[in-house]
């Protein structure tokens, strides 16, 4: 071994989890449906002080059948489901066209807790992309006018003229529209609740079902 990955090791090593006090969890006491359950932990998320409590993993299948996961941003969580958006010409876009099948993870270590969602996943109306965009600040904008997400990117110089392009464009012309941009739904078929313990005693609650029919189970940790 050498000394550089002794001391990356040393490193790993040394750092705690849940260095904090943990909120109890009763899974008794929760709701029969997934979704409110998720608003007040998001809720109490915030209120903890958690950085960026909105930013998700979202893993998805190429058409190989290989993972592959990224981190972004929620845009809503409602009876239809998990809101994000992206643009459909992407790595995303183009495996969630082949394979309409995703998990999402959100990890608030601030409390201990995660949260899981699978489910299929569906394109919103034109109309609603369109509005999801025009909704993000002049930098989304800027971002998604830039275009081009995931393809090779010739040099450095190239990026910085087409982002500095976006930018002038997207404060000029507010309602700029950008075809690709795409908002989805995961509509959830599981979704699991998972409450850390400093003694190991995980709580971990699954939900499994659609619409008002949820079947609630408890999982070893």
């Amino acid at each position: 071994m050498t000394d550089a990955h002794q001391s990356f090791l040393d490193l790993l090593h040394a750092q705690r989890v849940w260095d904090v006090e943990l909120p109890a969890f009763a899974p008794a006491t929760a709701p029969p449906a997934p979704l409110p359950l998720f608003h007040r932990w998001f809720a109490e998320a915030v209120a903890a002080g958690q950085a960026e409590p909105h930013t998700m993993s979202l893993a998805t299948t190429d058409t190989e059948g290989h993972p592959d996961v990224r981190t972004l941003m929620l845009h809503d969580a409602d009876e239809r489901g998990w809101h994000f958006a992206t643009h459909r010409t992407s790595a995303k876009g183009r495996q969630l066209a082949a394979r309409p099948y995703a998990a999402l993870g959100f990890y608030w270590p601030a409390q201990g807790r995660q949260v899981r969602v699978r489910g299929p996943v569906t394109a919103c109306t034109p109309a609603e992309s369109r509005a999801d965009l025009h909704a993000r600040s002049t930098g989304a904008l800027a971002s998604a006018l830039t275009g081009s997400q995931s393809e090779v990117l010739g040099s450095w110089e190239e990026l910085t003229r087409t982002a500095d392009a976006a930018w002038e464009r997207a404060r000029a012309e507010p309602d700029a529209e950008v075809a690709s941009w795409t908002r989805y739904v995961v509509e959830a078929r599981e979704v699991e609740f998972f409450q850390g313990d400093a003694a190991r005693r995980h709580v971990r609650l699954r939900y499994r079902g659609r619409g008002t029919a949820w079947t609630r189970e408890l999982l070893w940790p």
